[in-house]
């Protein structure tokens, strides 16, 4: 008796029974290698992207890899695929990812308490939110960020920083943050 195996897609056909492969969905630190890539002005190597963002080499190519399946990256696999990530960003991470938040703490400073959005929105201590970090210069409320090396890369990187500022806004703030930040991530994702 021989068997047959035919794969389409992420469907495999083995004889007469199918087979699902595992799909492989977004995690939230692919996020976070996708904003880095908005956050780079050259190509860089995966090598440099995981030291900078505090991941291994094969988590950063196994995100690289979900970021393509979800037509978020190139064919290439590394030239953002900016309409598609503005889409997400605005209309689906908050669902996908929602924000949690953690007791006050001291840490670094997510949100509108962070740039951009900390010079034209003037909140009250009780109003701060920060990724929790006992280096952190300043307290409030925390929100668990997207992966746990957010609070060290973000103090490497501006770019990034102000990126994943502006996503927390999306996914916490009220509806006068969230346009300001929808504005400004827009300006962001969609300048070359």
């Amino acid at each position: 008796m021989r068997i047959i195996v035919v794969k389409l897609g992420d469907i495999q056909v083995c004889g007469d029974f199918i087979v699902m492969q595992k799909a492989q969905q977004l995690k939230p630190q692919d996020i976070v290698i996708l904003l880095k890539l908005f956050s780079v002005q050259e190509e860089s190597r995966l090598v440099d992207i995981a030291s900078d963002l505090g991941l291994s080499q094969s988590e950063v190519s196994e995100g690289i890899k979900r970021l393509h399946k979800a037509k978020l990256l190139s064919s290439n696999k590394r030239e953002p695929l900016r309409a598609n990530t503005l889409e997400f960003l605005l209309s689906g991470l908050k669902y996908a990812f929602p924000a949690s938040l953690g007791a006050v703490a001291r840490g670094v400073a997510t949100a509108h308490s962070a740039p951009p959005l900390s010079s034209s929105i003037v909140s009250s201590e009780q109003e701060r939110y920060v990724w929790a970090d006992p280096m952190g210069k300043d307290r409030g409320q925390t929100i668990v960020p997207l992966y746990p090396s957010v609070p060290v890369a973000v103090l490497k990187d501006l770019a990034l920083y102000e990126l994943l500022a502006l996503v927390d806004a999306i996914r916490i703030g009220r509806s006068r943050e969230r346009k300001i930040a929808e504005r400004e991530l827009t300006k962001r994702i969609m300048t070359e």
